[in-house]
């Protein structure tokens, strides 16, 4: 029961089922109804369905027949009437048949003029292609003459750019035309002119530069920045940039560096007359100048066309050569002016260098170099100033007339003196002209070492030194020599030689003023470790010493030059009573001598005075012992003891103050004792007391004393003979010669025994 209840369900769900994919056939499209069909055949029932679907067909089919019958009268109508349609047709076909008979006849022309505009299309279109055609061509014939144009007027980068565009963009596009085969292979021989065109710009440039490197420099040294604006670099950079794009850079680069070492080498060879004048120094260094410009603007503006390494190459380079040539030719400088000139060049041209980046160490070391030449030139120049002072110098006071002067005389060297200012109107300074222009050319001298250290970066301490040790060349070698020179003049006088020895009195004590002088100017003071001193006192002094022994031999030559005009007669017997002319003038001499030495100091106007007593009386002493006279009287002794006590009454007189009692005429004491022996014949005495420390001949020596013995018995033994040729020999003469022989005898015992 139960399972014919389940075969009715299930009856009734496939029947459902199969009403339902029915209705979906009917409805849906044929192209979608494939999955609709094969869920039946998955299924069980399709016999079944297949039933179904007959009925429905059958039920279709009815529907279908009603319907035809329905609309039958309807199509027989329209059978009726296409019948009669069909009549009227055959009359139209007959009159198109004839309507287009006629239009075939009169359409003949204008079939003509179709074919005509036929051929006239067909040529429209080849004109048209071959504007197609020409369209495509023109872009290339135009970059060609854009080319052309481009290297005529020497853009030759541009140039290049186009060469690039036509070869890559347009040549290919019209690659099977004959022309364009020409210009593909015309395309290397265009790159090998623009080439050669672009690299003898380059030329043309490095040429260029290289004349006008001065006026970059000039201008670079004048002001530094901008001188590089007076170039075009636009040539090398056209070039590095054709040969960059060429593939050739290394080429350029090589070739660009090779020419400008040639140029440096050229710009560091200086003219050989350089030295000259101060110009030819100026324009070497403005060259020099003007090419590192060039090359440190190349380095900063091109991507390794030039290194830092080809660059401090080319400088070490050109500091060696100009440093060499400036040692060259400074040396042969003379003018210390030029000198100085020359040191603040390489300053700016040091100075300048710096600026763009180049050490110039070496070049301030070298300055050192210079000034050591500079402070040689500068010696020679003021050993040609101090030569002209002392050669114009009157060697006498400077006087002064008012106030005024006076000041100004203060006023250019350092001196105080209260009883000078006390004096009236007029009054005299000491010294004379060359003691202040000395003075201020030493300053003088101190101010133009001080020019050549300006810029140099020294310290204080260093110009300091440099400026004392220069200063004591000046002093201790120039000064000194021309000092020297004037006092071993041949015709310097004795006021000249007392005039220098005051005017060194004066310059020694101003050189503490120089010290001071130099301390102001440097602000270095003396006390200072390792601080020079400045050695004017012993030049000074040394100058003084000099002077002071020249007046010692002036004043001895003078004497000897009186001493020349004595006429002694040597065989008188007669007494004049006064001293002999050249005497009594070799003493007026002496005494206005000695009166200039007022303003010397006291030891050297002593020293001096009792030096030409000395120096008298020895050349008396020899003019009484001279070999020559063989034979004296003792008239003739008594007129020489006149002039002897001339000199002694001269040096009694006190002619420099300063000597103690009777200490100036002990110059003459060995001549007064000698005379005073003959003259007084006090032989006994004198053989007496002889080797005794107190006896009263004590100066007499024996060798002296027989000397002038035998000249007196000589005369004696000659005038016997004479008076024997008259008359008897007198008793008291001979008596007088046997004394005088026993005295000679016993002279010659002394000698002996004091030789033995």
């Amino acid at each position: 029961m139960e399972r014919a209840k389940m075969a009715e369900a299930e009856s009734l769900e496939s029947a459902a089922e199969h009403e339902r994919i029915l209705r979906e056939i009917e409805s849906t499209d044929t192209a979608c109804i494939g999955p609709t069909l094969r869920s039946v055949y998955d299924g069980e029932e399709h016999g079944r369905f297949m039933e179904k679907l007959e009925t429905r067909i059958r039920n279709h089919d009815r529907e279908i027949e009603k319907m035809c019958n329905f609309h039958y009268q309807g199509f027989v109508d329209s059978i009726t009437e296409l019948l009669k349609v069909r009549g009227e047709a055959q009359k139209l076909k007959n009159q198109v048949t004839d309507t287009n008979r006629k239009l075939q006849q009169e359409g003949k022309e204008l079939v003509i003029a179709m074919e005509e505009l036929k051929q006239c299309r067909l040529q429209q279109r080849n004109i048209s292609a071959t504007v197609d055609k020409l369209m495509l061509c023109l872009p290339v014939l135009e970059m060609y003459s854009k080319l052309r144009d481009q290297m005529k007027t020497k853009r030759h980068y541009p140039a290049l750019k186009t060469l690039e565009h036509l070869e890559h963009t347009y040549l290919p596009q019209v690659s099977h035309y004959r022309f364009c085969k020409v210009m593909v292979d015309n395309i290397p021989k265009l790159r090998e002119e623009i080439k050669d065109v672009s690299m003898s710009d380059l030329k043309d440039f490095l040429e260029s530069i290289r004349k006008h490197s001065d006026k970059i420099g000039e201008t670079a040294m004048k002001q530094v920045p901008g001188a590089q604006d007076l170039v075009d670099f636009s040539p090398v950079y056209r070039c590095l940039h054709i040969y960059s794009v060429l593939g050739a850079r290394e080429t350029f680069e090589n070739y660009y560096r090779k020419q400008r070492r040639k140029q440096a080498r050229l710009v560091l060879q200086p003219p050989s007359n350089m030295h000259e004048t101060l110009d030819g120094y100026r324009k070497y260094f403005n060259q020099i100048v003007g090419f590192f410009v060039v090359e440190d603007h190349i380095l900063h503006t091109t991507q390794g066309l030039v290194n830092r390494a080809y660059i401090d190459e080319l400088w070490e380079m050109a500091l060696s050569k100009t440093i060499a040539a400036l040692r060259t030719h400074s040396s042969y400088c003379s003018d210390p002016n030029l000198v100085l000139d020359l040191k603040n060049l390489i300053v700016l041209f040091a100075d300048t260098l710096q600026v763009y980046g180049f050490p110039v160490n070496q070049l301030f070391d070298m300055l050192l170099e210079i000034r050591d030449q500079y402070s040689e030139t500068l010696l020679k120049k003021w050993a040609g100033i101090f030569r002209n002072i002392l050669d114009s110098d009157n060697y006498s006071p400077i006087p002064v007339t008012s106030e005024d002067m006076y000041k100004k005389v203060v006023g250019q060297f350092p001196f105080q003196d209260t009883e000078l200012e006390k004096q009236s109107f007029p009054k005299k300074f000491p010294f004379s002209e060359f003691v202040p222009k000395v003075y201020n050319e030493i300053k003088e001298f101190i101010y133009a070492c001080l020019k050549f250290s300006e810029d140099l970066h020294l310290s204080s301490t260093e110009v300091d030194d440099m400026i004392r040790k220069s200063t004591n060349l000046l002093l201790t070698r120039t000064l000194s020599n021309c000092l020297q020179n004037v006092i071993k003049r041949k015709n310097i006088g004795l006021t000249e030689l007392v005039q220098i020895i005051i005017n060194t009195t004066h310059l020694e004590k101003s050189c503490k003023y120089l010290e001071e002088f130099i301390t102001n100017i440097t602000n270095v003071l003396p006390e200072t470790v390792h601080t020079t001193k400045l050695y004017g006192t012993t030049t000074f002094k040394d100058a003084r010493h000099a002077a002071e022994e020249e007046i010692y031999t002036n004043l001895n030559q003078k004497i000897d030059q009186f001493l020349q005009l004595a006429d002694y007669d040597w065989m008188t017997g007669d007494l004049d009573n006064k001293a002999s002319d050249y005497l009594i003038d070799l003493i007026a001499f002496l005494r206005s001598t000695f009166a200039v030495f007022t303003h010397l100091p006291g030891k050297v106007a002593q020293t001096a005075c009792m030096s030409a007593c000395k120096h008298l009386a020895t050349s008396l002493m020899q003019l009484l012992l001279e070999a020559e006279v063989r034979q004296l009287t003792l008239g003739a002794l008594q007129q020489f003891n006149l002039d002897v006590r001339e000199c002694e009454q001269f040096a009694r007189s006190g002619p420099v103050p300063g000597f103690q009692e009777d200490t100036l005429q002990l110059a003459f004491i060995d001549l007064r004792q000698l005379l005073d022996l003959f003259i007084q014949w006090d032989w006994s005495t004198y053989l007496a007391d002889y080797g005794q420390p107190n006896c009263k001949y004590l100066r007499v020596n024996p060798v002296t004393a027989l000397t002038l013995l035998e000249k007196i018995s000589r005369e004696m033994k000659d005038t016997s003979r004479k008076n024997n040729m008259f008359a008897q020999f007198r008793k008291n003469e001979r008596d007088k010669q046997k004394l005088i022989d026993t005295v000679a005898k016993q002279l010659r015992g002394l000698i002996s025994s004091h030789h033995s």
